[in-house]
């Protein structure tokens, strides 16, 4: 299971009005293990994407953006990405706010090892439905 990590200056983002989590448009950064995200970092620009030349959309859909009892969770429908031809090697998945001025980190998640995709092959990112990506109490 992948580890998920926040970026820390997305608190920040959030109360200073930067993000709209129920209908900004979500995607996903791949990175290899040599340009590992930081949780310090705090726009897509700092980090090193792999090239998206065989790789399908990238885009997140929201399931749900909803608060309930004081705790706001973000619930995301798995995303299927589909090679038509090498992508990566990519070990990161980090997801940004594609609407924010600056593309904004949300956070990442790290596999532990570096993943490529052949040719016709998939790679599910399994966002939970159960916890959701991320909860703010």
């Amino acid at each position: 299971m992948a580890t998920f990590t926040k970026i820390q200056s997305f608190v920040e983002a959030v109360a200073e009005k930067k993000h709209d989590l129920s209908s900004d448009t979500l995607t996903v950064a791949l990175t290899a293990a040599a340009n590992a995200p930081a949780a310090t970092n705090d726009v897509l620009a700092d980090l090193t994407e792999i090239a998206y030349t065989n790789c399908s959309a990238r885009a997140i859909t929201t399931t749900s953006s909803t608060e309930t009892t004081g705790t706001y969770k973000l619930i995301l429908t798995d995303l299927v990405l589909t090679a038509s031809g090498t992508v990566g090697p990519f070990r990161y998945i980090a997801i940004y706010n594609a609407t924010a001025t600056n593309d904004e980190l949300i956070g990442f998640y790290d596999y532990g090892s570096e993943i490529t995709l052949a040719s016709g092959e998939t790679f599910t990112i399994d966002f939970s439905a159960a916890n959701g990506v991320l909860q703010l109490a």
